[in-house]
């Protein structure tokens, strides 16, 4: 049972029913999903939800009505891990990661991509679709073969070889533009209107779609034992996934499912594409578009939609938000990796890059806990790494050179 009511603007509070669209007609405002928190209040519990499923859908009642069956490929439930030596090389207290890599298709898009097929299905739609910069669409093609409907993913046609074979490889049909994501995405606007069968995930399902990021909030508060983090770090492409932990973890705390406080939430962008940053920065209340260059594909809007209700969350509640330069985000992908185990794509090193950056300018507090969104997995952006990422020596199969390289390594590494 969802407790959805329907649609709402987020501009001027216009209520619609729960239906294919995105904008008001009254003030042309984005809409989102509105919840009877009212009704959920003592049906929606701590244990009907660990009665759930080990996906999203475990939060079902808080999430759009999916029809008579969620789209459902595993998303979610992921590991919320302790980090305590990152924590220590940061000067934390206590550092954890939420590893979203484990996502049937290695990101956080499962869990939107699920929700929105799931919504699209129950309105009739016949097709999935999307704009993206690469996770997005290689979870719509991966979620439409799932349920055997067909897929158009629309992309710029420079992107990553590996996100391109990962959303090839289902069998849809993949249109590489020439151009950037904000190209591609106005492009799919006009597509809407000509198909009107097709359900794309981002443009004219966006609503539901952006529900599927509260997610994050809900397990994180449930891993942490019922009870919220003191403070997240969000990578930030579009603004809708960090806009929507918040909102999450707001619901969570409206029905009094968890102890404790709605946490101070920190943004993280890649400075070859910082729009919301440096709006952040400027103090200004305008996101002005950016043209972007950076490493950080998955990052790379340089028009985010959300980013004006970026800004009011950060303001309102103590944030900040980071910038970072390239070379220290491939760096972060290796002290990830080299701390902890987990193989990040380029967004999850804006991430701990911007952590560390806000920490040293003291904007985070490292005696208070800190969750890092770790949202995409780093075999999907191997063009970033694969030159630097590589063998320590080539040598012939000897004892002798094994151990000449040996000893040279050694050397190296304790020097360095």
């Amino acid at each position: 049972m969802s407790f959805a009511t329907g649609l709402l603007c987020r501009e001027c509070g216009t209520t619609y029913p729960g239906e294919a669209r995105y904008s008001c007609d009254i003030c042309f405002g984005p809409l989102e999903v509105a919840y009877d928190l009212e009704a959920a209040r003592g049906k929606v519990t701590r244990a009907s939800i660990k009665d759930g499923p080990s996906s999203i859908w475990r939060y079902g009642a808080l999430l759009p009505d999916p029809g008579d069956e969620a789209v459902d490929l595993g998303a979610g439930w992921t590991p919320l891990r302790r980090a305590s030596r990152l924590g220590e090389i940061l000067g934390l207290k206590e550092l954890w990661l939420k590893d979203d890599t484990r996502n049937p298709t290695g990101s956080f898009k499962d869990r939107v991509v699920s929700v929105a097929l799931s919504s699209a299905r129950r309105l009739g739609f016949t097709t999935a679709a999307c704009a993206s910069t690469g996770n997005l669409a290689t979870s719509v093609a991966a979620h439409a073969a799932f349920i055997g409907w067909p897929s158009v993913t629309i992309i710029p046609a420079d992107l990553e070889k590996s996100k391109i074979a990962m959303t090839a490889i289902f069998g849809g049909t993949v249109l590489g533009v020439k151009g950037n994501y904000d190209d591609v995405n106005r492009l799919c606007v006009e597509l809407v209107a000509e198909h009107p069968d097709w359900a794309f995930a981002n443009v004219n399902l966006r609503p539901y779609y952006a529900e599927g990021s509260k997610t994050l909030a809900f397990e994180i508060c449930e891993q942490l034992g019922w009870r919220t983090p003191d403070q997240v770090v969000v990578p930030i492409a579009s603004g809708s996934q960090f806009t929507k932990i918040a909102k999450g973890f707001h619901q969570f705390l409206d029905l009094g499912l968890v102890e404790g406080c709605a946490p101070v939430l920190f943004g993280a962008q890649a400075t070859g594409c910082s729009p919301v940053a440096t709006a952040f920065h400027d103090g200004a209340e305008v996101v002005t578009p950016q043209r972007p260059n950076t490493i950080a594909r998955s990052l790379a809007i340089g028009n985010p939609a959300d980013g004006p209700y970026v800004l009011d969350e950060l303001r309102a509640n103590g944030g900040d938000c980071g910038s970072v330069p390239d070379e220290e985000i491939l760096e972060c992908i290796g002290l990830l990796a080299q701390s902890e185990g987990v193989f990040a794509e380029t967004a999850g090193g804006v991430t701990i890059a911007s952590l560390r950056q806000m920490i040293q300018r003291g904007t985070i507090d490292p005696n208070k806990s800190v969750v890092a969104i770790i949202s995409g997995h780093g075999l999907k952006t191997l063009d970033a790494v694969v030159e630097t990422a590589t063998v320590s020596s080539t040598i012939s199969p000897s004892l002798a050179d094994a151990e000449e390289a040996l000893r040279f390594h050694q050397l190296v590494t304790s020097a360095s």
